[in-house]
């Protein structure tokens, strides 16, 4: 394979992490293994995350430091995040500290005891462990995964929004009642022939915790007007699965949107993150909507509330993306 002879980590895709000769044959050739740019992080780090146990083997026995940092956090880190609990062991045994602390107080260690492996490495008493609050974070997320299940969300938008009721959001969206017979018809019909006007048309449910508010067809729910509306005085966390280019979340606190153009559940969090939007992350990493659900502190019991809303209303004629 011609690419494994360079002496360095160009053209080097996801899947090449899991070949021992490649990797081998990049570091024999010249490959530094402690290297890392603005674009790109070491390969140790990929490795952990991506990579085979025996490539992670040969990184961990070549790098200076097995415990280098980029951007804030160790590969041991990065496994742990993964939920790559071979390779965390593998770096573990190669000298990686899991409980050396980063990442605004989570360490490998105590980021394991919040996966399904808590014991990962070994009895945590006397470490720093998870507070009554991080457990019940966890417990709850488990729960919230579990009740939404698994379902085709491609082209849907949420708005998820803390302690206001369905009705309330309506009067705030000063949205008219439709119903839901006309909704019906809509669907079975063609929702998308006359796609602008039926934007229009969202969904509102009351659930344990707040409202969501949902399309099933379009991304309403996500536009700017829309969020500023709901979370006056609260939190809104939303997002629109967009076909084209993926999960794009936002947070609006107050009537300001706080963060916007996010990718909910999509990946790791950055250095300067609070404490509990790094749990959050992990906890929900690829659970774009259940993430948006716990970051408004909403309970589902289940996805109805998003897939089929209990009562539609009609925004009035403005500009929601102002």
């Amino acid at each position: 394979m011609a690419v494994a002879r360079e002496a360095d980590w160009s053209g080097i895709g996801w899947d090449a992490w899991k070949s021992l000769r490649v990797i081998r044959a990049r570091l024999d050739a010249g490959a530094d293994p402690n290297s890392s740019g603005p674009y790109y992080e070491p390969p140790l780090h990929r490795a952990a995350e991506c990579g085979s146990p025996e490539v992670v083997r040969e990184l961990a026995a070549r790098v200076d430091d097995v415990d280098a940092e980029y951007e804030g956090r160790t590969a041991l880190w990065t496994a742990v995040f993964a939920n790559r609990r071979d390779n965390a062991r593998i770096l573990a045994e190669a000298g990686a500290d899991p409980w050396r602390p980063m990442m605004n107080g989570w360490s490998p260690g105590r980021l394991s005891l919040a996966t399904p492996t808590p014991a990962l490495f070994g009895d945590p008493v006397g470490r720093p462990g998870l507070s009554e609050a991080e457990l019940e974070a966890v417990a709850e997320a488990r729960r919230l995964i579990d009740a939404l299940g698994d379902f085709y969300y491609d082209g849907v938008a949420v708005a998820c929004v803390a302690g206001v009721t369905a009705a309330e959001a309506a009067r705030r969206l000063e949205a008219a009642s439709v119903d839901a017979a006309e909704v019906d018809a809509l669907l079975e019909d063609d929702i998308f022939e006359d796609f602008d006007e039926n934007l229009a048309i969202i969904g509102v449910t009351d659930v344990p915790g707040g409202c969501v508010v949902s399309q099933p067809w379009g991304y309403m729910p996500y536009a700017t007007g829309v969020t500023e509306r709901l979370s006056a005085g609260t939190v809104c966390y939303a997002m629109y699965a967009n076909p084209k280019s993926g999960n794009q979340g936002s947070v609006t606190r107050d009537g300001a949107i706080v963060e916007w153009d996010t990718h909910p559940g999509g990946g790791d969090p950055s250095s300067d993150a609070s404490a509990e939007e790094i749990l959050r992350s992990y906890l929900f990493h690829g659970r774009a909507l259940a993430y948006c659900c716990a970051g408004a502190g909403l309970r589902l019991d289940d996805a109805a509330a998003i897939e089929s809303p209990s009562a539609w209303v009609r925004l009035p004629e403005r500009d929601h993306w102002r």
